[in-house]
C-alpha cells in the first residue's frame, strides 16, 4: 500500500484556481478560529465560502486535510529571519516571533489544534507532515553561526525547535505567565545558547 499524501503535497484540480482555493481556505480558517477543530463542519465551511460540500470533497478528502491546508495557507510559518550577524540576536528574533504567535489571538487556536492532534490521528499525521516540510529556521540560524565561527560544525540545531516552542507553551498556557522580552532573553541566554555551545 502506498503512503498517504499529505495535504500540502496533493495536486489540486485545475478547475479550482489558486485564488478560489485561498478563499475557501480562509473561510475554513475563520471558522476554525470561531468553533475549534472539533466544532468545524464541512457544510459550514461550504456555506461560508459560498461553495458546495461536493467541491470541498473533490479537493480535500476530509476535515483533517482541509484544516491542515487552511493553517498552512492562512497562518504561514515565519519564512525568513534577517541575518543580524549575531547568533544571540538571531535566536532572540526567532523566539520573539514564536512568543508573539503564542501570545496573540491565534495562541488558543493552536493550543486547541494540539489537543485535536491527540484525538485525531489522521489530523495529527497531516499537521506533522506540514511541520516537517517547512523550512527549519533553527538549522539556518546555526548554519550562519557556524560560518561566522560562533558555533562549531555539528552543533545540535534541532534543539531550538525541539525546546523553544514547548517551553513557551508551558510558560504562556500552563503557567499563564507573560511571554515578554525578559522571558525570551532568559530562554535564549540560559537554555538555548548553553545547549548549542556545549
Amino acid at each position: 500500500m502506498g503512503e498517504v499524501m499529505a495535504a500540502h503535497e496533493r495536486p489540486r484540480s485545475s478547475r479550482l484556481g489558486e485564488e478560489r482555493e485561498l478563499e475557501i481556505l480562509r473561510a475554513a480558517y475563520e471558522l476554525l478560529s470561531e468553533v475549534g477543530y472539533e466544532g468545524l463542519r464541512l457544510d459550514a465551511v461550504a456555506t461560508r465560502a459560498r461553495t458546495s460540500k461536493a467541491t470541498l470533497y473533490r479537493h480535500w478528502p476530509g476535515k483533517p486535510q482541509l484544516v491542515a491546508d487552511a493553517v498552512r495557507a492562512c497562518k504561514g510559518w515565519q519564512e525568513e529571519l534577517p541575518d543580524t550577524g549575531s547568533l544571540r540576536d538571531d535566536l532572540i528574533l526567532l523566539v520573539r516571533g514564536m512568543a508573539d504567535h503564542m501570545a496573540g489571538e491565534d495562541g488558543p487556536l493552536f493550543a486547541g489544534l494540539v489537543m485535536a492532534m491527540r484525538s485525531d490521528p489522521e489530523f495529527a499525521s497531516e499537521m506533522r507532515a506540514m511541520v516537517t516540510a517547512k523550512r527549519r529556521l533553527g538549522d539556518e540560524i546555526c548554519s550562519r553561526a557556524v560560518d561566522r565561527g560562533q558555533l562549531t560544525a555539528g552543533c545540535r540545531a534541532g534543539l531550538i525547535e525541539e525546546i523553544a516552542p514547548a517551553v513557551l507553551f508551558m510558560q504562556g498556557f500552563a503557567r499563564g505567565e507573560p511571554l515578554d522580552d525578559e522571558y525570551v532573553a532568559h530562554l535564549v541566554d540560559d537554555i538555548l545558547l548553553p545547549l548549542l555551545t556545549a
